[in-house]
């Protein structure tokens, strides 16, 4: 069923279940978050492609809605706000309104029906990669902290997962656009398995060269 959305386009894509926070500067992102906050939160962010002006992202474009979780107003009427990605859409048109932010048209996209028995196995693995590749990446940056927790949903993995490991923005928005749950574990399956081994070899070279005249020192004889 479609239904009417304010719009924020941007060069970047928001994915259902993420944070994101963001510096709102333009006085008509600033209307259209004091109209949000006085409704229900929520706003669409639509990724802008280069070279393309804003009025003119096609019918059918996949968007994310953002629900504005936290909102601080500063003293110049600028604010920060941190959202969480929800549903995701299809933009059906702009709409043209007296407000002075974009408002469109648009219809919920939903994943199509797919086999746990095929889905389940490609999520252990994918969880299993990044928590590897994660793993290796931190030692390397001797980075301690904890990796990111990731959801139980495995159709929602996926997305957890492009949220933090380098990707660019066209093959974000093609993830966010897949409709196939299986589909987009596949494809973060691809970007995470080739650089697996080659990580954890480099994090153990790493881990023996810090190592190097701290380990246990050869006892003179006597």
């Amino acid at each position: 069923m479609a239904s009417r959305l304010p719009l924020f386009p941007l060069r970047l894509v928001l994915f259902p279940g993420v944070h994101l926070p963001l510096h709102i500067v333009e006085p008509r992102y600033r209307r259209m978050v004091a109209d949000c906050m006085a409704g229900d939160r929520d706003f669409g962010i639509l990724y802008r492609p280069e070279g393309v002006a804003e009025r003119d992202i096609p019918p059918g474009h996949v968007g994310c809605v953002a629900h504005v979780e936290r909102s601080e107003l500063l003293p110049d009427g600028r604010s920060n706000i941190l959202v969480t990605g929800a549903g995701r859409f299809a933009l059906e048109r702009f709409e043209d309104t007296e407000m002075p932010y974009y408002v469109g048209r648009v219809t919920e996209i939903v994943d199509v029906a797919e086999s746990a028995m095929a889905l389940v196995p490609v999520a252990a693995r994918v969880r299993e990669l990044f928590l590897r590749v994660g793993a290796a990446a931190r030692s390397l940056a001797d980075d301690a902290d904890a990796l990111p927790e990731l959801p139980d949903d495995p159709a929602m993995l996926a997305f957890a997962i492009a949220a933090v490991i380098e990707m660019d923005v066209v093959t974000r928005q093609r993830l966010l656009a897949s409709r196939s749950p299986t589909g987009r574990l596949r494809e973060v399956d691809m970007l995470l398995a080739p650089a697996v081994d080659s990580l954890e070899h480099r994090a153990v070279i790493h881990a023996r060269a810090k190592s190097n005249g701290h380990g246990p020192q050869p006892q003179p004889p006597g």
